[in-house]
């Protein structure tokens, strides 16, 4: 046993598997570093000598748009399945549930799940929520016993994911913007674009084909800055009914075409390991609090 031990060679460094499986699984740098709290150039780095280290190219193609070698694809699997069984070890370790992970993306997390996390804390004041915060477009985060994110339907089932609350989007504006009529003023009112989103206003014209007219674009970083510019009257956005429903509600803001539902949802996507009772209690919880938000105004 020990004569294979040895003429396999010496294991390559942990830190290089875990930089090298992060980076792999969610398919950016930028996106392996946020989850490890290491700069994007130390997740490089520990690639390239892992590389070094097993002689194999992991990633082949342009530095801005890698994809994993056949020997990568071999080697992620195994690898994301080991250190989410030492993942589920620790956290198994910490208590039964007691500590619950959640990872959110930040406009969810921000605009909709703090202000009502109050609520769970009184009902489950034995479950302390670690809150962090979820990569664009990341669906998994190592350690997170779930995560919670905007996916469209495909996405949800093959993920096992729990619909929360269905999508519609819809543009909205501040009333001091609307100087005539609110669905021309919408319209033409200055476009906020999220990074996160960019396609919110073509989506949003495609589900209900309607034709946009020009109008100036002010980009901001995530869906939050453009609800909080709406809200201030800095300009339109097409927005969620999950992140709006409260300010169209109260009068902050007016939705003159209502909102048009996808087939996508806020959705809560369990991590792995098992299910602890904590999980379970606050998967359950995310379920009432979406069932207890109001429907969205019908596109018109």
């Amino acid at each position: 046993m020990f004569e294979n031990l040895t003429t396999a060679g010496p294991l390559p460094s942990l830190n290089a598997l875990r930089a090298f499986e992060a980076m792999a699984r969610t398919g950016s740098a930028t996106r392996a570093a946020a989850e490890l709290n290491v700069t994007h150039s130390a997740v490089s780095r520990q690639v390239k000598t892992l590389e070094g280290q097993l002689g194999l190219r992991l990633f082949e193609g342009p530095r801005h748009a890698l994809t994993l070698t056949e020997a990568g694809r071999g080697l992620l699997p195994g690898l994301t399945a080991a250190f989410d069984q030492i993942a589920a070890a620790v956290a198994e370790a910490r208590g039964d549930g007691r500590d619950l992970h959640v990872a959110a993306n930040a406009s969810l997390a921000v605009k909709w799940l703090i202000p009502r996390l109050a609520d769970f804390n009184r009902l489950h004041p034995q479950v302390r929520v670690h809150l962090v915060e979820l990569a664009p477009h990341a669906v998994s985060r190592r350690g997170a016993d779930v995560l919670l994110r905007l996916l469209d339907a495909s996405r949800i089932d093959s993920l096992g994911a729990l619909r929360v609350i269905p999508n519609a989007i819809g543009p909205v504006i501040a009333p001091a913007l609307v100087r005539h009529d609110a669905r021309a003023d919408v319209l033409s009112a200055p476009r906020l674009a999220p990074r996160t989103h960019l396609s919110a206003w073509k989506d949003w014209a495609r589900l209900t084909e309607r034709r946009l007219p020009d109008a100036a674009e002010r980009p901001v970083a995530h869906l939050h800055f453009a609800l909080d510019g709406a809200l201030a009257g800095w300009g339109a956005a097409v927005l969620p009914w999950a992140l709006t429903a409260e300010a169209v509600a109260d009068g902050r803001l007016l939705a003159p075409f209502g909102f048009a539902r996808d087939d996508g949802a806020v959705a809560a996507i369990p991590g792995a390991g098992e299910m602890s009772k904590g999980r379970r209690q606050f998967l359950r919880w995310l379920g009432d609090q979406g069932r207890a938000m109001p429907d969205a105004p019908d596109a018109t």
